[in-house]
């Protein structure tokens, strides 16, 4: 009676055993993180049948055990189990900018091997668990805008690797741990500011010397003297102590006077230069009045005054910031040592930029804009597989591979043996941040192979930056022409060429009738052509106009503008404004003079002048005795007189010789693509198929005058 209800009990439980199975013990603690989250689309290749987690949307491993766990700006909700503690070889955790909640399980902590805990911009709760000093390798700590609260655990003093510490924005209280600044000395970022922190600025903090950019200590409720010790930061350094309790002169160190009254407003008790309030006679019996106690209602600086004095405070703020940060900026520009061409090694990335989160400059007073624009400082990865953050991409080599008057483009060497190639744009735009963002992350949905990946960004005020997959072989217009400088190079053989000109179009096509917008690319040339490891193609500036012109760094766009002058051969990833003197209206199509929204026909007959270019090895632009023919017209020249194919060809494809019927379709091609009337021009996707089929000889209708007819 009771046999078929215990059979089937049984049977259920072997089978869930057996479904588990299939998940080694990491895929378990991921699947247990994964039920404890919600809105995760990106979570549906997370399954029991999945053996291996390191395939999972999120997940990196080295090998064989997950390495890192990023999945930032996503909006989740739920929060952190336990089981995540397990990951024992787990070394990078990323879930800023979502919307997880409760408090940190102290289990997390047994993840002992971890270097970096990234969890800002949510809305965890609670202290931070004692546990946290078992992390041995932390180096970088950002739990920066949250709500968490209680006393910064004594036991983060045994951090000793730490060289980030980021804990703004929450409801930390209490002195700073004993042995804070004698133990963190490998610290280069403390950011401690918007809390309810109390007590003395321990004088021993000048130990942390390895400190850069910012020490941020203000808007809490440090009181006491200013530690005389300071000064010797303030020298590397710029020392936020604005908004708490201090009292008493300021030293009177030319470090310290250098920072100017904007480091110490708020601190109705201090005195003394830089700041316009004498100090008391030392005959008064009570020289300094004693510290204010402390009020909830003051927490971020919030001080229940009147409106007007509200706003007349952060105007005066805001002017002396912007004094400051535009000194901070000349001092910094004097200092930075790095020439155009240095070797990778030479200087790190974060020399040649100017991030600086801590001087900022709005045209409005309002403080609700102010907040809202101080989250705005974002370095968002764009691709799963990226497992370098902001400070080690600052920390890395770099080398200067192009300048021009839309900004600067850098190799840079990161420590795992990969390079990605940064591209610095403007440092204007700072209200159109939703606008960058929109567009960034559109273009970094972008994946294929004859494209190269956007695969993060970093907007700020004063720095805008594309982080790029670092093509390695140059451009293909350098691999047709050579560049200058250079005597000789390997020229492209035919079959090199093909397969060119085959993923080009390939990375058109799916621009065109594939992604999700059915996008432009409106710059299509040689120079914008990278080749990779292999001599593959990957197209390169897809959406950079638009970029660039949100970070009002470049020219008006005139798309319709003509142009003249000589090709530019210099960097592969070299570009110019558009209005400016080069090459590109020789890739432009006709109807470019009168319609000035670029169009797929467009790129369409820009493909065919490339390949064109490629077929006859010529520059865009062919000098005649006195005459300046573009390349489409000199063909055209050489059909209707009826000369010989080896006019034509490039004389480095002379061994080449048996590929002439394949050379004769691709040109047949080109000139389908260059025809001025943009109506009769192929769809990209029939130049694909075209290209499918070039084995097919046609020499022979070609020769017999059934070349496609155009007038230029």
């Amino acid at each position: 009676m009771f046999l078929l209800p215990s059979v089937s009990l049984v049977f259920l439980i072997l089978s869930y055993i057996a479904l588990m199975g299939s998940a080694n013990d990491e895929g378990l603690a991921l699947l247990s993180f994964k039920q404890a989250i919600r809105n995760f689309p990106e979570g549906n290749n997370w399954n029991n049948s999945n053996e291996d987690p390191c395939s999972w949307n999120g997940i990196t491993c080295r090998e064989g055990q997950v390495f890192s766990l990023i999945i930032p700006n996503k909006k989740l909700t739920g929060f952190i189990p336990a089981d995540l503690g397990s990951l024992s070889a787990i070394r990078r955790v990323n879930l800023r900018n979502n919307n997880f909640s409760g408090s940190l399980p102290v289990e997390l902590f047994n993840a002992s091997n971890l270097q970096s805990l990234i969890l800002s911009g949510n809305s965890f709760s609670g202290p931070v668990p004692m546990q946290i000093g078992k992390l041995k390798y932390l180096q970088v700590l950002d739990l920066s805008q949250n709500s968490f609260s209680s006393s910064i655990p004594s036991s983060i003093v045994q951090c000793k690797r730490l060289k980030t510490v980021v804990l703004n924005q929450n409801s930390f209280t209490g002195p700073l741990p004993d042995g804070f600044a004698t133990n963190l000395t490998a610290l280069q970022k403390l950011d401690l500011s918007f809390n309810n922190l109390s007590g003395l600025i321990p004088n021993d903090i000048a130990n942390l010397s390895r400190l850069r950019r910012v020490l941020a200590l203000s808007h809490n409720l440090f009181n006491g003297s200013v530690p005389e010790s300071l000064g010797s930061l303030a020298q590397r350094v710029y020392v936020d102590l604005t908004y708490n309790n201090l009292s008493g002169p300021i030293p009177q160190n030319a470090a310290l006077l250098s920072l100017g009254p904007t480091a110490f407003i708020g601190n109705p008790f201090l005195c003394g230069p830089p700041l316009k309030v004498s100090c008391p006679s030392s005959t008064s019996d009570h020289p300094y009045p004693k510290p204010l106690p402390y009020d909830p209602s003051w927490h971020g600086g919030k001080v229940h005054h009147s409106c007007a004095v509200i706003t007349t405070v952060a105007v005066a703020v805001l002017l002396g910031i912007c004094i400051t940060g535009f000194l901070f900026y000349r001092q910094y520009k004097k200092a930075s040592g790095c020439k155009w061409g240095e070797k990778v090694g030479g200087c790190r990335l974060e020399e040649k930029l100017m991030i600086k989160k801590e001087f900022f400059c709005f045209t409005r007073n309002n403080l609700d804009t102010m907040s809202e624009n101080m989250e705005q400082y974002e370095f968002v990865p764009l691709d799963s597989q990226v497992d370098f953050d902001l400070e080690q991409l600052l920390k890395a080599s770099a080398f200067l591979l192009g300048k021009s008057t839309i900004g600067i483009v850098y190799k840079v060497a990161l420590n795992n043996e990969e390079a990605v190639a940064v591209r610095r744009l403007g440092n204007g735009g700072w209200q159109r941040f939703k606008e960058f963002q929109t567009e960034a992350e559109a273009i970094g949905k972008i994946r294929h192979p004859n494209i190269v990946s956007l695969r993060a960004y970093f907007w700020s005020v004063d720095e805008k930056l594309l982080i790029y997959d670092y093509i390695p072989n140059g451009s293909l217009a350098t691999a047709i022409h050579g560049k200058a400088g250079i005597i000789s190079y390997r020229p492209l053989s035919w079959s090199d060429r093909l397969r060119i000109i085959k993923g080009v179009a390939k990375g058109i096509a799916f621009l065109h009738e594939v992604s999700p917008k059915r996008y432009v690319h409106g710059d299509l040339r040689p120079s914008n052509i990278l080749l990779g490891k292999n001599m593959e193609p990957h197209i390169s500036d897809f959406g950079l106009a638009r970029l660039a012109d949100i970070a009002e760094e470049t020219p008006e766009v005139h798309w319709e503008q003509s142009t003249t002058g000589t090709p530019l051969q210099s960097s592969p990833y070299e570009f110019t404004a558009l209005n400016s003197t080069t090459s590109r209206s020789y890739y432009q199509a006709p109807e470019a003079s009168k319609v000035r929204k670029p169009t797929q026909k467009w790129d369409i007959y820009s493909y065919g002048v490339i390949l064109l270019e490629m077929i006859s090895g010529k520059l865009p632009m062919i000098q005649i005795g006195s005459m300046e023919l573009n390349i489409v017209q000199w063909i055209q020249l050489i059909l209707e007189d009826r000369k010989p194919m080896t006019d034509i060809l490039d004389p480095f494809l002379a061994h080449d010789l048996d590929k002439e019927d394949e050379i004769v379709s691709v040109l047949k091609i080109a000139l389908d693509c260059v025809h001025k009337s943009p109506d009769k021009r192929p769809s990209m996707r029939h130049v694909c198929d075209s290209l499918d089929r070039v084995n097919i000889s046609t020499e022979q209708q070609f020769m017999k005058g059934e070349e496609p007819k155009f007038d230029q």
